[in-house]
């Protein structure tokens, strides 16, 4: 495998056969946990940005290589989004200073991200049909990780309310 793919699939996470979008997640999903752990929220929302610049850069050598947009198998863009929506849900848990709240807003991170990448409403469905590169691929998934986020700081702060 090369360097390029093994970046573009997230260490081979895209390669699953069925659902390779949740499986890039989930992926990104443990793998930010533990940085958030180790490394904080601020290195998991720089890491976000890096990879959301390289991956335009190398979906559109990988797209001029290939000729397909958007392949499947690509989930960098998955990555991005769901590290911004767990960023935004984690600072807004640790803001509450509810010790079941970090945990509520991984799972609500992931939940809603995975909701709006699969439904792409309003902006982020138009950005997924008209624009073409890696541009079009990385920004619908950045805008669904950052609907994402705000909606599971929303549900977070009502669940902060109720109890």
């Amino acid at each position: 495998m090369t360097l390029q793919k093994l970046f573009l699939t997230f260490f081979g996470s895209g390669l699953s056969p069925k659902a390779p979008g949740t499986a890039g997640s989930l992926a990104a999903l443990i793998v930010g946990v533990l940085i958030i752990k180790f490394l904080g929220t601020q290195t998991l929302f720089m890491l976000a940005i890096a990879i959301t610049i390289i991956g335009i850069l190398e979906i559109n050598k990988y797209e001029q290589t290939t000729g397909s947009h958007d392949n499947p198998q690509i989930v960098i863009d998955e990555v991005s989004g769901m590290w911004i929506s767990m960023f935004i849900a984690y600072e807004t848990a640790v803001s509450l200073d509810n010790q079941y709240g970090i945990l509520i807003a991984y799972l609500l991170s992931f939940i809603f991200f995975r909701l709006f990448d699969i439904w792409k409403p309003s902006t982020i469905g138009w950005i997924d049909r008209e624009v073409k590169g890696g541009l079009g691929v990385m920004v619908d998934d950045v805008l669904a990780g950052i609907a994402g986020g705000l909606l599971s700081a929303i549900v977070l702060m009502v669940i902060e309310k109720i109890i």
